[in-house]
């Protein structure tokens, strides 16, 4: 059976230059201690205060005397591990739910949409500083703020593809021969809508970058001194007359993260749905 990103996906430049850029923050996350051997956190601000870019600090320096380049390149793990902790939360919660509110209809189906509608109802940024404002601001909590927010779109999608595929041929069989519930769900249901979760949580990856940063931004995310994009453009934004690189190199590694994902989720939301597909 072809892949689904076989033919002309294989050949698209937006595709292939969001899996370069995914690539680079993956590797940065995976690679950091062998291309930073220095670590975050050292720095002498008496000698290397605001440095400006050069050889020896190709990004410059920061108030403290920190390279930014090795800070931006540790940034990086933050930046994927929120992505990837944050969309399982939504996932587990999101799927779950949806599949339990499409299969079963009626009143399940209302009291988990109108929570739902509940939760999309807030914008997203300011439901996560409220509920992030309630807690102690730390990374774990924020990876699963983040996630737990994210999980009513995530319901919602799965729930409208279950609506669909609960009237097959093959769901009322496994009906007709006792399979219990649980089996349908999970052996006949979800693995049907598996390929719209993986696209969703892709796409949702760039969210979580974005929303890591702005929290992290506004404090209620990443401590100092940990080496959060968000916060390391929050610690030069009254520095960008004088040392505009000590926010500019945070700020274009989130563009270029979230613009990874974004395209290669994209590229597989046409893929994996023949009504969008288009030859580019």
């Amino acid at each position: 059976m072809p892949s689904p990103l076989s033919g002309p996906f294989r050949r698209d430049r937006f595709f292939q230059f969001g899996l370069l850029l995914v690539a680079l923050v993956i590797g940065a996350a995976v690679l950091a201690p062998l291309l930073a051997p220095g670590g975050p956190y050292t720095g002498d601000p008496a000698t290397a205060y605001l440095l400006p870019p050069s050889l020896g600090h190709l990004l410059g320096t920061d108030t403290q005397g920190r390279d930014v380049l090795t800070r931006v390149i540790y940034g990086a793990r933050i930046s994927l591990a929120v992505g990837v902790i944050s969309q399982v939360v939504a996932s587990l919660l999101g799927v779950t739910l949806g599949l339990i509110s499409g299969y079963y209809g009626r009143r399940v189906d209302a009291i988990i949409m109108r929570f739902a509608d509940v939760t999309l109802a807030f914008p997203t940024l300011l439901l996560l500083i409220a509920v992030a404002a309630a807690v102690n601001p730390s990374l774990p909590v924020v990876f699963v703020v983040i996630g737990i927010v994210g999980w009513a779109a995530m319901a919602r999608l799965v729930r409208g593809q279950v609506l669909v595929l609960k009237g097959a041929e093959y769901v009322l069989a496994a009906r007709a021969l006792g399979a219990p519930d649980r089996r349908i769900l999970f052996r006949h249901l979800l693995p049907n809508v598996r390929a719209q979760v993986i696209v969703a949580a892709t796409l949702g990856m760039a969210g979580a970058i974005m929303a890591e940063a702005a929290l992290s931004f506004v404090g209620l995310g990443a401590q100092p001194p940990t080496p959060s994009w968000g916060s390391m453009v929050a610690d030069g934004r009254d520095l960008l007359r004088v040392a505009p690189w000590v926010s500019f190199a945070p700020g274009i590694a989130i563009g270029l993260a979230v613009l990874g994902f974004n395209l290669v989720g994209d590229t597989l939301r046409e893929a994996f749905d023949p009504k969008l597909r288009t030859e580019r």
